[in-house]
């Protein structure tokens, strides 16, 4: 069964934001738009890049009204230790949620396991709390901080605009559609 348009499951846990433990739960996604980004592990090689990226574009996605919360199964004490001596995690703004019980990333479908790791798992939350967009790549695949931000902006437009949709390659102020019987056949 697929997440899309359910609502985020009940959790709890340990995170690290501005430098101070704050605990994060399924309450603090409702009423805006958020991001939870899963990643396999700190102090490894594709994820870090992830990370930098996604906080080189946070103050955009600040702009939209989103809120990004990064997670793996490491500890916020690990979250702490990573974001002190990494030069690219030392950019990070948004939220890092700790995972050690594996419970955030269980509800989320993303736990590999045998491994006691979470898949790149991505999933754009409306202010409802429920899933809109889901990605999840293989883990030597990084993901786009950009062309997730794209992605936000399109949720966001269909949401405002419930008889209107966004095509392949639609961006900001582009051209949507509306589906109806007169479109049958003419795309």
């Amino acid at each position: 069964m697929s997440l899309i348009n359910t609502e985020v499951k009940p959790f709890k846990g340990q995170a690290l934001k501005s430098g101070k433990f704050i605990e994060v739960s399924d309450a603090d996604l409702k009423g805006k738009w958020s991001v939870v980004f899963f990643y396999p592990a700190d102090f490894t090689f594709v994820c870090p890049t992830e990370l930098e990226d996604l906080a080189d574009q946070y103050p955009e996605f600040q702009k939209l009204g989103v809120e990004i919360y990064s997670v793996s199964t490491d500890t916020h004490f690990a979250h702490k230790a990573w974001h002190d001596t990494s030069e690219a995690v030392k950019k990070i703004e948004y939220t890092m949620i700790g995972d050690p019980t594996h419970a955030i990333s269980r509800n989320f479908e993303v736990l590999i396991e045998d491994a006691g790791v979470a898949d790149r798992g991505t999933f754009v939350i409306d202010p409802d709390g429920k899933i809109q967009i889901i990605e999840l790549n293989a883990g030597g695949i990084g993901r786009d901080a950009s062309e997730l931000l794209r992605k936000v902006k399109a949720a966001q437009y269909v949401a405002v605009h419930p008889n209107e949709v966004c095509p392949a390659r639609w961006k900001e102020g582009g051209k949507t559609l509306a589906p109806s019987l007169d479109l049958v056949g003419k795309i």
